[in-house]
């Protein structure tokens, strides 16, 4: 159903005009947007396990979802990359009806409880709400679609979306992060036959291995797994294809189409001087180990190093993440080195407020142009140039330029180095035929994300070179939505 056909059912039906009825627009404008309640700061700073926002109770819920002014052109939804019907499902829970909002948010969402928790809503959905029009804070849809997933997994009583009748026809995914689940719940819905091939030995990909369980609790995204695999999911563990199996062989195996992706895990560096020393790593391997390995378990088989001074270098929400994670690992001193100001930075205004409330340090307009060692080969100091900001880039953020002579040096044992990621080079080697850009990107068709290879689709990091779960989610569907439609003309 297309959002024009969904806003005009919506309009149609008899109890949103009771609810309207129970409140004018001007009374839903003066309720103030709900808080998230959260551990303490000083606590949960130490526990690495314990997820630091805990969600509304039923009553905040009902409450901010009477906030929702039921647009007769709900441009919300215009902010959503998985196009959620966000009134319908917020006017449900405003009724009480929580496991009917649930229901909504899985026409289109194959991960609502994941996206309730990452999804920057704030330059989603939220950001076209007609609140911020009127000098109001935007109807907080990240907190009630959080609400309304984790109601209906605690309640017991988890829905299955509706299944078309299996057509036996075999489609592929490469990789289990957002944009291959997202694909997988979509093509299963529509009657095929999906299989999902992991590389790792866990299924979520960079859900499991680059988000720690203090923003994304492991079990969150098990539980979405699981909906997909009672949907007619089948996973693959411990599967490289490329390696472990060909794209010639997925062929040979009957699959009709391969939807790639295949992630962003390699790691970019800064190519300055000490980067080889031992204690300096990049936020990939930081973040894997100790998420998908127990490297913060002593008796682990491969433990990460526990550094008391450290420097997380880069602005984003793995850098955050990464600075995070070290002061609940025991960073006695754990800091953001950015090179630009505070409000260039890209990671999410509540990650950032977060990681300032457990004690981590911000250093910006910095930027490390050396890292030296001690006799060991450890890394002990970092020299540091401040930077002033200039003309905005490309990015239409300011442009950072070094301050002439002002150079300092400071103590740390251990670096974190998140500037960035590169596609995962494998895939694009092992399929001859596919069109590659210069940054190692699978070049696909914007609208269709189908690449130069005519079974081939793609979508998420291994085409954007690094982005949000829910634009890789969007890219998903897109590409359900197109491969479903070409596979029906070939019949």
């Amino acid at each position: 159903m297309t959002t024009e056909e969904l806003i005009a059912a919506r309009r149609s039906e008899p109890w949103r005009e009771e609810l309207r009825k129970s409140k004018k627009n001007k009374e839903r404008t003066d309720i103030p947007r709900v808080k998230m309640n959260e551990l303490d700061p000083e606590y949960r700073s130490h526990t690495r396990l314990e997820e630091v926002n805990l969600g509304l109770t039923k009553e905040q819920a009902m409450r901010e979802a009477q906030r929702c002014l039921d647009c007769p052109n709900p441009t919300c939804m215009q902010g959503c990359p998985v196009s959620i019907n966000i009134p319908t499902f917020i006017k449900n829970i405003e009724r009480g009806e929580f496991l009917e909002a649930a229901k909504v948010l899985k026409e289109t969402s194959a991960l609502p409880a994941v996206c309730g928790r990452v999804c920057p809503q704030e330059k989603q959905c939220e950001s076209k709400c007609i609140h911020l029009k009127m000098g109001k804070e935007p109807v907080a849809i990240g907190y009630l679609e959080r609400f309304a997933a984790d109601y209906e997994r605690e309640s017991g009583n988890i829905s299955i979306p509706e299944i078309k009748e299996r057509n036996g026809i075999k489609i592929a995914v490469v990789g289990s992060g957002p944009a291959g689940l997202s694909f997988a719940g979509d093509m299963v819905k529509r009657g095929y036959e999906v299989t999902v091939f992991e590389a790792l030995h866990e299924i979520g990909g960079v859900l499991k291995y680059g988000i720690p369980e203090f923003r994304l609790p492991n079990r969150i995204v098990d539980v979405e797994i699981e909906g997909l695999r009672k949907m007619g999911v089948r996973f693959e563990k411990d599967c490289i294809v490329g390696k472990t199996i060909s794209y010639e062989d997925l062929h040979a195996a009957g699959f009709k189409g391969i939807f790639v992706a295949s992630g962003a895990g390699l790691p970019n560096f800064m190519n300055i001087p000490g980067e080889n020393l031992v204690g300096v790593m990049s936020s990939n391997e930081y973040l894997t180990r100790v998420n998908l390995m127990d490297a913060a378990n002593p008796d682990s088989d491969t433990p990460v190093m526990e550094g008391k001074k450290v420097a997380v270098i880069g602005g984003g929400n793995t850098a955050m993440d990464s600075v995070r994670t070290a002061r609940r690992l025991g960073a006695e001193q754990a800091m953001i080195v950015y090179r630009r100001s505070e409000e260039e930075m890209p990671a999410r205004i509540e990650e950032v407020k977060h990681a300032k409330e457990e004690g981590v340090k911000f250093l910006t307009l910095h930027n490390p142009i050396e890292y030296i060692g001690d006799e060991r080969g450890r890394v002990k100091q970092m020299r540091l140039q401040k930077m002033q900001l200039g003309e905005p880039d490309a990015s239409g953020r300011r442009r950072p330029i070094p301050i002439e002579g002002a150079i300092e040096t400071i103590d740390i044992d251990e670096v974190i180095v998140s500037v960035g990621v590169s596609p995962n080079p494998l895939i694009p080697r092992a399929f001859d035929g596919l069109e590659v850009s210069k940054r190692g990107t699978i070049v696909v068709d914007e609208e269709s994300m189908r690449s130069a290879l005519p079974d081939v689709y793609a979508g998420g990091d291994i085409v954007r070179g690094g982005a949000t779960v829910i634009l890789a989610m969007g890219d998903g569907r897109r590409a359900a939505a197109a491969m479903d439609a070409r596979l029906k003309e070939t019949k």
